[in-house]
């Protein structure tokens, strides 16, 4: 039986492990720019234009392919729009023009892009986009958090002594694991045992160990069901010989969620948070 202490081990959950990369990804934002870079300096000739729609008129006729940089001068990464009127409805396509081209200098009128263009409220638009590149990518922090929590696993799993694709293997569907060590897991997916992906898979002489990695630096809704499905998942692996369900999971999110994780800690002894990788829990398996 499990015989720590749930409020010590939970006391001991870190704040962030965010390194210095994960608050922007500069290199992914300035090739996505460079991609746009040769229509966004087109598109500059409107700034501070005298005759905008007719000059945009020009441009599109003449490089119909600057039209695909305009969701992203509102932030939009679709090259569709879809905008409603008191009394029409449009979706707006930008790879290819499929309204008349005054319901396009429409759509820029007024989604306030002449505006911006015309009144030198920006002085370059290559500038414009570097920053609206920066904003969007603040969105997959989310995921670059669950990269670095990954990482720092994949770390303790080599410095354990494992050995990549040879003791231990990334991303694995149950399928595979079924396939690879003939085992029967249908008990830990209700039968459909190619939807489950593992994020790593360890393999001793006498088991496998399917591993599930997160970390959670804010609170929400997600973090209930999460600890319900692994409790869940914790119980199915009990009932399938020579499988080991580890879950190592940390960050100060989980305080809004404490009972739900809290009756996974009880169900699942292993259960390890940051403290005990840096305890050598993987090098004792």
């Amino acid at each position: 039986m499990n015989k720590r202490n749930f409020n010590e081990w939970l006391s001991k959950f870190k704040t962030s492990i965010s390194d210095y990369t994960y608050y922007v990804d500069f290199e992914k934002i300035y090739k996505n720019v460079d991609k746009v870079k040769l229509e966004l300096n087109i598109l500059n000739s409107l700034i501070g234009s005298k005759n905008i729609e007719k000059e945009f008129q020009n441009i599109l006729i003449k490089y119909p392919e600057t039209l695909e940089c305009i969701p992203l001068l509102l932030a939009v990464r679709s090259r569709e729009i879809f905008v409603k009127d008191e009394v029409n409805e449009y979706l707006f396509k930008f790879n290819k023009m499929v309204y008349s081209m005054q319901d396009y200098i429409r759509f820029m009128q007024e989604t306030g892009l002449f505006d911006l263009l015309q009144n030198h409220i920006i002085n370059n638009l290559y500038d414009y986009v570097l920053g609206i590149e920066v904003g969007l990518d603040s969105h997959a922090r989310k995921d670059r958090g669950g990269d670095l929590m990954e990482n720092l696993v994949e770390s303790y799993i080599i410095k354990a002594g494992y050995k990549k694709d040879i003791s231990y293997f990334k991303e694995m569907y149950l399928k595979d694991i079924e396939e690879k060590w003939n085992l029967d897991l249908s008990e830990m997916s209700g039968n459909n045992v190619s939807t489950k992906r593992f994020d790593f898979v360890i393999k001793n002489e006498n088991q496998v160990y399917v591993i599930e990695t997160n970390f959670y630096a804010t609170q929400g809704s997600k973090l209930n069901e999460t600890a319900r499905s692994y409790k869940m998942l914790a119980q199915e692996s009990k009932k399938v010989n020579g499988i080991t369900f580890i879950w190592f999971t940390d960050g100060i999110g989980w305080n809004s969620a404490r009972k739900n994780l809290e009756e996974t800690f009880n169900e699942l002894e292993t259960l390890y948070n940051i403290d005990d990788l840096e305890h050598g829990v993987l090098e004792n398996l």
